[in-house]
């Protein structure tokens, strides 16, 4: 896997606009014209100051005591209107983009390689999902529209200013750049506090859900204050960053403050002297005053705004880093259809592969399985076993030589294609929080109820399924905690039963039961394998005594090969050694 380069400020805003904003374009255009129609309408309201007190006050011209309410009036109530609108379609758009990156982050997800899947906690992404999108949100919507209208009252109120006096305007808009520089140095302590804040956001996540994953664990080994403690020093770590983020947002808006009634005091100062000598309304100086006060409100806004494209930023960077990771397991450019008349001969030739980091896991793996075949995998835990299931279904790629089906290398078919002929049983099988019908039709849910309950009675399931309170419409709750183990296992062998692919791989099928439940999906295993190319891994080997072939793996590579009865008569040999610690039929004496 490759890790992808850091996109550039404006990469991040192309992309954001191309997959998130330009879908949604008629609506945030016209949420844009809201803000400028609000921002107009500010002005418009800040218009109005100086003709209500010149005009109702000093000069006391006939029909304004009426004109003058009436029209603020009705620009308070457009500017109301406008606000609704923009605000309801932020909204919607908003919440939309939260919901496309949720969707695109977890397609990514799912479909990531198992050797990514490894080596980042769910957490991870779990905290992407909800924090980063979130803040994605906020930068790329109500932020874009929000600081489009800020800016525009910024200038309503600067045009103003300047009707009525243009140097003194002229003059406070040589203190921005002062200003800005301030706001600048709060926005990237407020980016690199949120950057730490997301860290720590994903982190709190792992611990959390690691944590509630070995509750049990956690509960037998009295490791509750441990527990407690370990994730309370997660969420002291991300207090600090927020803290700081929180610290440099608030701390923004006193200095702007600050700025701004230095800048008022001064034209008080100004307008005082100017009045004494007739060049200056009463009404003009309150318009300027209030005109100043405005474009003030509006620059902190800003200045907020900019903490919250800091943090959008970090968060959209973050979130893209998850989702361009390259994956290595991928779809031929011109995929290969498997023979028609084939019918599952599995082999693999010299085939070498080693996790990433890793010390090499197989290392000149070679062996077969003919159509109909029986053929197991065993030998010391480690060994390499469960590497070899997990490299025909592609779940990774061979390092060296190459894994074929009927002929074909699986890395030239395509992926789909390649799944769909194989049926796979493990030790712990997953059953979804969803009812035992949903469950056995999982790989074909288009199968009907007569299709479900056949496969049923023939892993052994349609009676105590039956039992359940609701029968085949029974929700079997979260991990299929209402089930015991010999239930899980037979729904799904139901579920491979239903499948139906030619191909069928066993890792360690009835290791976790106890004696009467392995007996009866031994039993239901047996029914499943009858014709089908099936590859199994046991630690227990009188279930597989009977298989056509058995390899046996050490430290990944294959030391013995061969029938049960040859193997477990070899002098020395591993298999004959594991046999005997198992109490199955030896000769030791014998030689091969």
């Amino acid at each position: 896997m490759s890790a992808p380069a850091e996109l550039s400020s404006r990469a991040l805003i192309a992309r954001v606009w191309r997959e998130y904003l330009k879908p949604r374009w008629p609506g945030l255009v016209v949420a844009l014209l809201c803000a400028g129609v609000i921002a107009a309408l500010n002005t418009k309201l800040l218009q109005m100051i100086r003709p209500a007190v010149d005009d109702l006050v000093t000069a006391r011209t006939a029909g304004a005591i009426v004109v003058i309410p009436l029209t603020i009036v009705a620009l308070a109530v457009g500017r109301a209107l406008f606000q609704i609108l923009q605000s309801t379609l932020i909204n919607r758009i908003g919440n939309r983009v939260v919901g496309a990156v949720q969707v695109q982050l977890f397609g990514r997800l799912i479909r990531a390689d198992l050797a990514r899947l490894r080596t980042t906690h769910s957490g991870s992404y779990i905290a992407s999902m909800l924090y980063d999108a979130g803040l994605i949100r906020e930068a790329s919507t109500s932020g874009v529209v929000n600081y489009t209208r800020e800016v525009l009252i910024v200038v309503g109120a600067l045009i103003t200013m300047a009707r009525n006096d243009l140097w003194l305007t002229l003059a406070v808009v040589l203190i921005a750049p002062a200003a800005s520089v301030l706001m600048q140095r709060f926005s990237k302590r407020a980016s690199k506090a949120a950057t730490g804040a997301m860290g720590e956001t994903s982190a709190l996540a792992s611990a959390i859900m690691e944590a509630l994953d070995g509750i049990r664990i956690v509960k037998m080994e009295n490791r509750e204050d441990y527990e407690e403690a370990r994730v309370a020093a997660v969420v002291e770590r991300r207090q600090k960053h927020l803290i700081k983020g929180s610290n440099a947002r608030s701390r923004a808006a006193p200095v702007t403050e600050l700025i701004s009634m230095v800048v008022v005091a001064a034209v008080f100062l100004y307008a005082g002297w100017r009045a004494q000598h007739g060049g200056i309304t009463a009404g003009a100086l309150l318009e300027f005053i209030l005109g100043l006060m405005m474009a003030g409100q509006s620059l902190r806004q800003l200045a907020n705004l900019q903490t919250v494209f800091a943090e959008g930023g970090a968060a959209a960077r973050r979130l893209f880093a998850a989702m361009d990771v390259e994956p290595e397991v991928v779809e031929p450019a011109h995929p290969r259809p498997f023979p028609a008349a084939g019918g599952g001969h599995i082999r693999l030739e010299a085939v070498g592969f080693n996790y990433a980091g890793g010390a090499p896991a197989l290392d000149d793996v070679s062996l077969e399985a003919k159509q109909g075949e029986m053929v197991a995998l065993v030998g010391p835990s480690g060994g390499g076993k469960s590497t070899v299931l997990s490299l025909i279904p592609r779940f990774y790629d061979v390092s060296a030589g190459a894994v074929t089906i009927d002929g074909v290398d699986v890395r030239e078919v395509a992926i789909a294609d390649l799944r769909a002929r194989i049926a796979l049983v493990t030790q712990e099988p997953f059953l979804f929080d969803d009812t035992v019908r949903a469950n056995i039709a999982y790989a074909r849910p288009e199968a009907s109820d007569a299709e479900i309950e056949e496969a049923a009675r023939r892993a052994a399931a349609h009676d105590f399924i039956l039992e359940l309170p609701q029968g085949y419409d029974t929700v079997v709750g979260e991990g299929a905690a209402r089930l015991s183990g010999g239930q899980r296992q037979r729904i799904a062998i139901a579920r491979a039963f239903l499948k139906d692919a030619p191909i069928l791989l066993l890792d360690e099928a009835t290791s976790a039961l106890d004696t009467e439940s392995e007996a009866q999906v031994q039993a239901a295993l047996e029914k499943l394998m009858a014709g089908r190319t099936t590859i199994l891994i046991a630690h227990r080997l009188s279930t597989v005594k009977g298989a056509d072939r058995i390899y046996v793996i050490d430290k990944g590579r294959i030391v013995e090969s061969g029938a049960h009865a040859a193997l477990a008569r070899k002098r020395g040999g591993l298999y004959a050694r594991l046999a005997r610690a198992q109490d199955l039929d030896t000769e030791p004496t014998g030689a091969e």
